[in-house]
């Protein structure tokens, strides 16, 4: 189990970028930026990430709350 984690880490690391949002394809994202009728600016970008530090976040909280089961 921890040979085939850390093979998938090391895969990422390798194949993937770091970048402000989370861990994605691209460093940067395929944004569309532009200013409406009424002067507001709009960003608009495409959900190219592998997975964002939130979604991380989430998982390890999903993952201390769960019991271990182990009983001894």
């Amino acid at each position: 189990m921890i040979k085939i984690s850390l093979l998938i880490i090391l895969s990422l690391l390798f194949t993937a970028c770091i970048n402000k949002h989370g861990i994605s394809a691209k460093y940067y994202s395929d944004c569309k930026e532009y200013y409406d009728l009424q002067g507001y600016y709009h960003k608009e970008c495409g959900e190219d990430d592998i997975i964002t530090y939130k979604e991380m976040g989430e998982a390890l909280k999903k993952k201390e709350l769960e019991p271990s089961g182990n009983v001894y």
